[in-house]
């Protein structure tokens, strides 16, 4: 469920621009400190020495000053003559050597074969539908889709298994019961449970044992945890070397790994070890009837396998998590297929929008394009009021003919000029009241240069024609008779245009008829048949076409 407040998922601040969301106080270059200039450390090049100038190798340079070149003579990258390098045109950078670094460059290794569904939380589509029903704007559906993207609260993650066409799983997935965590692997899932939640399952007891024998002044210590090994000469070192490399270090190659391992003369660092291995640890099962200790980690990990493991650890087809609770997976190859599915909806979220406009649908939202490009979301579609053959009132009628006649017309422009607010009073000074003392003799007057506090601005009451205004506005634009926009610009329906007639059929040709018939057939001119009349105009309806740029269809 989302926990952000009202006001951080406001359509009205989100669609503002970018110097209206800020303060005008902020400095946004506070953050960078200045580097002071150091002119006078430079030198000047006219007063340096030549370089290197009497390096006999260098053909034309001697203690002179420096010669011409002569032709022929190799200068000291072995290129002879004059001119540019080869397989450099005019001495330029060579693109060759760029392409052929780009085919070198390994191939990005391929993507899990999942699917990542990123859909709108419930709560915030509820939420805007309550602010578009409130204030009756139309909002472009793609804008609301990159404000869901924009932060991991707004919107829930969905991961899918792809099948084969048998029905095989390509790739499956492991579902932890104990942190709703998700894995490639039940391996790294089984590597996860022992690691963070190992309490829940066994204890760990130590005993007291005597300690190695022998004497060791240096042990070997991993480089990358600091992990103590012991001694490369002590039986058990090569088992703690591949134990530690398959418990942490697994996706990395062993002998890098073992080229990480560093010798350590310390004599803290091994007195440490010997007294490490002073002790035995034994693991206590827990949770189970029956007591039971375990003498290692693998055996520990056997154990859980056997008993544990198909009751936290479960395959699973479909997972849907939070986008906060996604973002904090632990699986390298998860996270990465769920990023590139994020910046694919950046860049056009077109999955998101789909989901979107069947939550709006679902809620009684109504949806429409602007010069058959960008699709709104609004309270009602547009519908065209035709004046002439409706009957309106006479406050509808203004409204409509104002914002016709003044293009990118805003509400506050259109209050002003219907329903101009009253003059507010003047502010006359406060007389002293009657009973007041007068002020003493001798005592301190008022600074005259200190100016009079300003009078708190006085809230405008609405008047009668300032309500009937709104009235009929809100009425206009939730029966899609006139339409604001999200930045607050008011247009009305437009008058849909009629629908082409369809094209004549083509005549077929008429059967040969013998002359004398035709003869005979001819009427004379008295007897002439009236011409026929054309036919009339047939009634079509069309749907909401647009015909300028400002106009808009419904979807």
């Amino acid at each position: 469920m989302s926990t952000s407040p009202e006001s951080d998922f406001d359509l009205e601040q989100l669609f503002l621009p970018a110097w209206a969301k800020e303060s005008p106080q902020v400095n946004r270059y506070a953050k960078f400190e200045g580097v002071p200039e150091r002119r006078d450390d430079r030198r000047d090049r006219r007063d340096r020495p030549p370089r290197r100038p009497d390096r006999p190798d260098f053909p034309g340079r001697g203690p002179g000053p420096r010669g011409p070149r002569p032709a022929g003579a190799s200068n000291d990258r072995g290129r002879s003559g004059p001119g540019p390098r080869p397989g450099r045109p005019g001495g330029g950078r060579d693109r060759d050597w760029d392409r052929q670094r780009e085919k070198s460059a390994p191939a990005p290794e391929p993507l899990p074969e999942i699917q990542v569904a990123l859909n709108p939380e419930e709560q915030a589509v509820d939420l805007l539908t309550k602010q578009i029903r409130i204030t009756g704007r139309a909002f472009p559906l793609f804008d609301i889709a990159q404000l869901i993207l924009a932060k991991p609260e707004r919107h829930t993650v969905t991961f899918s298994v792809k099948k084969k066409a048998d029905g095989a799983v390509i790739q499956p997935l492991f579902l932890c019961a104990l942190d709703e965590s998700l894995w490639l692997s039940e391996d790294d899932a089984v590597r996860h449970v022992l690691d963070k939640h190992f309490a829940t399952f066994y204890q760990a007891e130590r005993t007291k044992i005597d300690p190695p024998k022998g004497v060791y002044t240096f042990v070997a210590q991993c480089g990358l945890s600091g992990t103590v090994l012991g001694p490369p000469n002590y039986h058990d070192y090569q088992n703690q070397l591949r134990k530690l490399h398959q418990e942490r270090f697994a996706r990395m190659p062993f002998d890098v790994f073992k080229a990480r391992v560093k010798i350590v003369k310390d004599e803290e660092t091994v007195k440490k070890w010997v007294e490490d291995q002073s002790w035995k640890t034994e693991y206590l099962c827990l949770n189970l009837p029956e007591a039971t200790k375990l003498a290692s980690r693998e055996q520990v990990e056997k154990h859980f396998r056997q008993v544990h493991l198909p009751n936290i650890i479960k395959p699973t087809e479909t997972c849907r998590l939070t986008g906060t609770a996604s973002r904090n997976l632990r699986d390298r190859e998860i996270l990465r297929v769920l990023r590139h599915r994020w910046e694919e909806q950046k860049r056009f979220p077109i999955q998101v929008a789909t989901v979107l406009s069947q939550q709006f649908a679902s809620r009684g939202l109504q949806f429409f394009k602007v010069n058959k490009t960008v699709t709104h979301v609004a309270v009602a579609r547009p519908h065209y009021l035709d004046l002439e053959a409706t009957p309106v009132s006479d406050g509808v009628r203004r409204i409509v003919e104002f914002i016709n006649a003044h293009p990118k017309c805003t509400p506050r422009k259109l209050m002003e000029a219907l329903a101009p607010p009253p003059p507010s009073p003047p502010q006359s000074p406060s007389a002293p009241e009657s009973g007041a003392p007068q002020a003493a003799a001798g005592s301190a007057a008022p600074d005259a240069a200190t100016p009079p506090a300003a009078p708190a601005p006085a809230l405008i009451e609405p008047t009668p024609e300032m309500a009937a205004v709104l009235t009929d506005l809100h009425w206009l634009v939730h029966q899609g008779h006139v339409i604001e926009f999200a930045n607050g610009v008011l247009e009305t329906a437009k008058k849909p245009l009629p629908k082409p007639p369809p094209p004549p059929k083509p005549a077929s040709p008429a059967p040969a008829v013998p002359e004398a018939a035709t003869a005979s057939a001819t009427p004379s001119p008295g007897n002439s048949p009236a011409p026929e009349a054309p036919p009339g105009p047939e009634a079509v309806s069309e749907p909401l076409t647009p015909a300028s740029p400002g106009e808009h269809q419904a979807d």
